[in-house]
């Protein structure tokens, strides 16, 4: 039985990508660590989108749609995560992509209740 790590496939797969030089994740990354300075604005425009966007979906879907009762309880569950979020001092990568996924979710509700 072998204890130690390998680190030739490591190796491996950072020559990989060094050779392919910056891919898509990095860049990503690059371009949400950038706007680390903008944190504040990022949070309250998550606020203000997500209240004027998204909390009237529940409305919308349970009176014209017959959507079911779920709806409610995911999106203020998400509007209200996205509050923990901003105020808990999480960082500007984990707050973005949460906004993101939270229009995700909301998009996918809509689509799967209208179409």
């Amino acid at each position: 039985m072998e204890t130690t790590i390998n680190n030739q496939s490591l190796q491996l797969d950072h020559a990989v990508t060094q050779k392919n030089g910056i891919n898509l994740w990095n860049k990503v990354l690059a371009i949400a660590d950038a706007q680390a300075a903008n944190q504040t604005g990022w949070f309250l425009f998550s606020l203000v989108f997500g209240g004027v966007c998204f909390l009237p979906i529940p409305a919308v879907l349970l009176y014209y749609y017959s959507a079911s009762m779920i709806v409610l309880p995911v999106t203020f569950g998400l509007f209200l995560g996205s509050i923990i979020v901003g105020m808990g001092g999480s960082g500007i990568r984990f707050m973005l992509g949460y906004s993101i996924v939270s229009v995700l979710i909301n998009l996918m509700m809509l689509a799967y209740y209208i179409l």
